[in-house]
């Protein structure tokens, strides 16, 4: 749905709202996906919000909560009873994504929960809730298709035909001794186009590895991106199958990624609320803004500092934000290409030098050219000779420190337990702001000063 639809659609509930039409507010849900209402209900605020709940499919519930952010899902579930939640769970086809709604509980309405659900459910449930959610088995899904290797493809065929129905995004069956070990897959296009009297054994992929059911999920986005995968098997300590992670559970980790990356860029968390409560909304970004103060007065205080030789030379105080805004810029691209690279598994301490001195090459490389630009038109607008040679020495300096904090920062800052995404920012702009204006007024009260 393109922009200008989410707007009308908007503007149609809003509508029925104000005028409590509740069978046209229904009308107009059951014509829009799962995914479409979600994004309605993210930009609604509160009271429209628990206003259209009710109306929503009960069999949609619970993807719709899986498609919203975190908070109006998580505030939303805090507002229903165990047993509404439990009848959203069962209503929900993928035992993963059951998981999804559970762990998003707090631990006493979860246990409340848990012990509602039908017997056949929780069982399932429990299988999955044993490993962490940000892991290949929190992502798994236990709904599969095994067969053994010494049956023909005949055999097979016949077994499906039987079944009635394979699970969604089923492209391979998965191969397993009569202890439930993994071997291989079978992929549906083999099964189709070989002679149906050849046995599993001689045609399934015997090189597909598992998953182990402890693998991160930024891992297991990784291998569903270089070997471009439908769905990959997970398996236990003892290499027994227990269960499948499919494409579109790996899109969400991706898109979650990188809401993540968005909002870290503004010291946010991908679950802000749009609509959050004004108190909630002013408390996170308030610890933000007083640590840029703190940062600020910092500067001002490096400023500070060279008083005398400001006072002095009105051209370094019309010039002195060029070289502070350079650096940032500088190291605001190396402190992205790093937090990227941590994030994807690209960077470690194998490549992490090559990484440094590459950036500081690049730096280098950049500050000798704009120094010598901004060194030129500082010279013709105030035709003092000594001004350009300052300020190209501090832009070329704050350049390559920019560069070299850019990709130190993250890693430093992950050994911390601290997100690089959320703190790298202010820290680098701290960094660049110091050292530029320490560069430049430095060198400017030893060549300038009086």
């Amino acid at each position: 749905m393109v922009e200008e639809d989410i707007e009308q659609l908007r503007q149609d509930i809003s509508v029925a709202l104000e005028a409590d039409d509740s069978v046209e507010i229904s009308k107009i849900l059951s014509g829009v996906s799962v995914a479409e209402t979600a994004l309605l209900l993210d930009s609604l605020p509160p009271q429209q919000r628990d206003a259209i709940w009710p109306l929503i499919e009960p069999a949609d519930m619970g993807e719709v909560l899986l498609e919203t952010q975190d908070e109006v899902s998580d505030a939303k579930l805090m507002q229903l009873e165990p047993e509404q939640v439990a009848a959203i769970v069962e209503n929900m086809p993928d035992v993963d994504d059951q998981a999804d709604i559970i762990l998003a509980l707090p631990t006493d309405k979860l246990v409340k929960t848990l012990q509602t659900l039908n017997e056949q459910t929780r069982e399932m449930l429990e299988s999955v809730l044993s490993y962490p959610e940000d892991t290949a088995g929190g992502l798994m899904n236990i709904d599969h298709v095994t067969v053994r290797a010494d049956v023909t493809l005949d055999v097979v065929l016949r077994y499906l035909r039987i079944r009635g129905e394979l699970p969604d995004l089923t492209d391979q069956l998965f191969v397993t001794d009569r202890h439930n070990h993994y071997l291989g897959a079978l992929y549906l296009a083999d099964l189709l186009t070989n002679d149906p009297e050849v046995e599993v054994s001689r045609i399934m992929r015997a090189d597909i590895d598992a998953m182990h059911a402890h693998m991160s999920e930024a891992e297991v986005a990784r291998e569903f991106e270089v070997d471009d995968l439908i769905s990959a098997p997970v398996v236990n300590e003892e290499h027994k199958l227990i269960g499948r992670i499919t494409v579109d559970d790996v899109v969400d980790v991706i898109r979650d990624e990188g809401d993540h990356s968005i909002m870290g860029k503004a010291g946010l968390s991908e679950e802000e609320d749009m609509f959050s409560p004004v108190l909630v909304t002013s408390r996170r970004r308030g610890i933000w803004l007083g640590i840029n103060l703190l940062t600020a007065f910092l500067a001002a205080w490096v400023i500070g500092i060279f008083e005398d030789i400001l006072d002095q030379v009105v051209a370094l105080a019309i010039l002195i934000t060029i070289v502070p805004s350079m650096g940032g810029i500088a190291g605001s691209q190396t402190l992205t290409i790093a937090i990227r690279g941590l994030a994807l598994g690209q960077l470690g301490t194998s490549n992490y030098r090559s990484l440094i001195k590459k950036e500081i090459s690049v730096g280098l490389f950049n500050g000798l050219i704009w120094a010598l630009v901004v060194a030129t038109l500082s010279i013709i607008w105030f035709g003092n000779f000594s001004i350009g040679l300052v300020i190209a020495f501090a832009l070329i300096v704050n350049l390559v420190a920019g560069a070299l904090a850019g990709a130190v920062i993250p890693v430093i800052l992950r050994q911390l337990g601290i997100d690089p995404a959320i703190a790298g920012g202010v820290v680098l702009t701290t960094v660049t702001d110091v050292v530029g204006i320490i560069a430049f007024l430095g060198l400017a009260t030893l060549v300038l000063g009086r």
